[in-house]
């Protein structure tokens, strides 16, 4: 499978007494759809599964299998920390007939490269389908380091590794020692360099709230090759990607960006709380001049 374009972690939307709210997850993706982001991930970190049952998983990405259609790529993050609990998601998105799945590292078990790499094909096993990698030691407390990737790698599923990992030079060692695995941004303020050394995916969270400013910059980078304009849009998007990493308010400020986009978000799952009003100020004073700086810059003939 080729992973090319703008890749969105789909959020969960919640009613205020913090339940899935079914109705405005369907209206997110057909939205998504029709700004024209190229994929979308049901069940990543963005989308709190940390916070959900297996069984609400189980629902949220048969739903997505529904309202998506085949209208582009659905893929399913399997992360949890029990192990039965991945391996009973990626069944489960094999049986819906998912596109490809997303394995990261268990976190809390901090595992060695051995036993993270035997745990990432034991969920390959259970699914049989692509697979994107996700490399988040920020997060999880471990590196898919270079023994994990070569043992993994003997797998012909593993097609991709989104790289969070925010070390410059695991882009450089992924693009020149490990090429047959497909590069996928997972660090927003480095997408420029990730297009520099031929990543041609971005899974960004930000798509959630502006696909549009997201798309412009993956199609300057990967599709035209015009790293003068992508330069320029990312110097626009820079002050947003400050703001979304600032406090641990990351989610926060997704799902506030979503209400402003117009769609129902909701709040964040326990012990997330949603942004005080200073917050969102500040993020909607970023998101106000972002919009019309890209629009500028698209408008350069």
């Amino acid at each position: 499978m080729k992973f090319e374009g703008i890749y969105t972690p789909i959020i969960t939307p919640h009613t205020v007494d913090g339940d899935i709210d079914h109705h405005a997850f369907a209206a997110m993706a057909d939205h998504l759809i029709a700004a024209g982001v190229h994929g979308i991930i049901v069940g990543g970190s963005t989308g709190e599964y940390y916070a959900q049952s297996v069984d609400e998983r189980v629902s949220l990405l048969n739903l997505a299998k529904e309202v998506i259609a085949g209208r582009l790529p659905l893929i399913i993050g399997t992360g949890a920390i029990r192990q039965e609990d991945s391996l009973e998601i990626a069944r489960q998105a094999r049986k819906a007939g998912a596109d490809a799945i997303l394995v990261g590292s268990p976190p809390y078990s901090v595992p060695t490269e051995r036993e993270n790499a035997l745990n990432a094909l034991a969920i390959d096993r259970a699914a049989g389908l692509p697979i994107m990698l996700y490399n988040y030691p920020g997060r999880m407390g471990v590196n898919m380091g270079e023994e994990f990737l070569d043992r993994v790698g003997r797998s012909s599923n593993i097609c991709a590794i989104k790289e969070s990992s925010g070390d410059i030079n695991r882009v450089h060692l992924l693009a020149r020692d490990y090429p047959q695995i497909q590069l996928s941004c997972g660090m927003d303020d480095q997408a420029l360099e990730f297009f520099a050394w031929g990543a041609r995916s971005w899974v960004c969270a930000g798509s959630n709230f502006l696909p549009e400013e997201h798309i412009a910059l993956y199609r300057a980078c990967a599709v035209e090759g015009n790293f003068d304009k992508g330069r320029k849009i990312m110097s626009a998007m820079m002050p947003l990607m400050r703001v979304l990493e600032q406090g641990g308010k990351f989610i926060q400020c997704v799902k506030h960006g979503v209400e402003l986009a117009g769609m129902g978000a909701g709040p964040p799952r326990p012990p997330l709380k949603a942004l005080n009003k200073d917050d969102k100020r500040q993020l909607e004073q970023v998101l106000r001049v972002l919009k019309t700086t890209v629009a500028s810059i698209e408008a350069e003939i």
